[in-house]
């Protein structure tokens, strides 16, 4: 057979064109893929991503040519199209809208009265009164987090190419509001204590690639991230085993990972990737009549629901915007994680996932593919034993 380099050397492109298609192929071993690199190196060939941690490369290949002696190869573990990611906000029917939330100042102590009707929901501030998240690390993979006073970023990265993990969309500030909002000028979010990490890995539209969210992915194994947050889905209900074993590797490292189930609504019989791999912990939306809401996903795999629509959180430029998605949903859950996990820091992510469930309420009227086991509620971590 002929060497894996030279195959894949012969059917790349050196820029897209419409005959070109962006696929990522997992090698077996290190060899193999540096030696494919410095081939493709010595030919002006520039890979879109490249990833030494998984074995992976990005090529642009060209459909006029056969591949199918790569994908046979014995040197590739796999190759797959690198498909697209999509946030989980508000569709036509929900709106985002720059707002002045009527909340206080809190300076110094935490007021449970003085909350989002959100944070109430979860029970959050009954947990505060045990723990405020520190020092767990939370990252929240998405369009970036913007400077604002109520979010305290300990670092990040742009897995896009870019050297700015700063958010260009709002998407990512709203969601990271939600899990880690200090309460300073007037918004608290589950953990508002946590360790905030801004993991870029969506656009400036919410818009991104498999290969920049593996890329993320191993960025948070290889800094130690104890939870992940991925408030997106891939598109048109594609699949991805290269994005399924990169979070199996994340949990097997221990780190709790939550995802939105998708936002196409009661119609639906499946939840998105990647909230439908059992490694992650998916999350329903619900409203504030703990109904779950109209725009989220039905379908095996759900694992508990948190409150969706109409969320009040961190935007742009300082602001603050209502939002509603099963995007809004997911964050609560890794906020609440991260509160369970500096409490019982030893806790596996499955283990984590099985507390959740056991606390969750059910809510009347609607079937475990709706809701899993029920409402996220967190009062009880506030009498956990160390």
């Amino acid at each position: 057979m002929p060497r894996l380099d030279n195959l894949i050397a012969s059917c790349s492109a050196y820029k897209p064109s419409k005959h070109t298609e962006r696929q990522l192929i997992s090698f077996t071993t290190h060899s193999s893929y540096k030696r494919c690199l410095r081939l493709l190196e010595s030919r002006g060939i520039q890979p879109f991503k490249t990833m030494s941690g998984c074995k992976m490369i990005g090529f642009l290949l060209d459909r006029r040519s056969s591949w199918k002696n790569i994908i046979r190869h014995p040197e590739v573990k796999l190759m797959e199209r690198d498909v697209r990611i999509r946030k989980h906000d508000a569709t036509p029917r929900m709106t985002a809208r720059t707002i002045r939330p009527n909340l206080p100042i809190i300076k110094t102590t935490v007021d449970a009265n003085k909350v989002p009707w959100n944070m109430k929901r979860v029970q959050a501030p009954l947990a505060w009164k045990r723990t405020l998240g520190y020092p767990v690390k939370l990252a929240i993979i998405d369009t970036g987090i913007a400077k604002h006073p109520d979010l305290r970023i300990a670092g990040g990265v742009n897995t896009m190419g870019g050297i700015s993990y700063y958010d260009d969309n709002g998407h990512g500030t709203h969601v990271a509001g939600i899990a880690a909002g200090r309460g300073l000028k007037g918004l608290y979010g589950v953990a508002p204590n946590v360790k905030l990490y801004a993991v870029k890995a969506l656009d400036r539209y919410g818009s991104g690639y498999v290969s920049d969210i593996v890329d993320a992915i191993e960025w948070c194994i290889r800094n130690k991230m104890n939870v992940i947050n991925m408030s997106f889905g891939i598109v048109s209900g594609q699949h991805s085993d290269l994005l399924r074993q990169a979070i199996k590797r994340a949990a097997k490292q221990g780190i709790v990972i939550t995802a939105s189930a998708g936002n196409e609504g009661p119609n639906t019989t499946t939840i998105d990737e990647p909230a439908s791999f059992p490694e992650t912990i998916a999350v329903a939306a619900t409203n504030r009549l703990n109904q779950i809401a109209d725009y989220s996903n039905r379908g095996m795999g759900i694992d508990v629901a948190a409150p969706g629509t109409d969320i009040v959180s961190t935007w742009l430029n300082g602001k603050y915007a209502i939002m509603s998605g099963t995007s809004m949903s997911s964050p609560h859950v890794a906020g609440g994680a991260a509160l369970l996990l500096s409490v019982r820091p030893k806790l596996s992510s499955a283990r984590v996932t099985t507390v959740f469930r056991k606390w969750a309420v059910p809510l009347k009227g609607y079937l475990p593919t709706a809701q899993g086991s029920g409402l996220l509620r967190l009062r009880r971590i506030r009498n956990l034993s160390s």
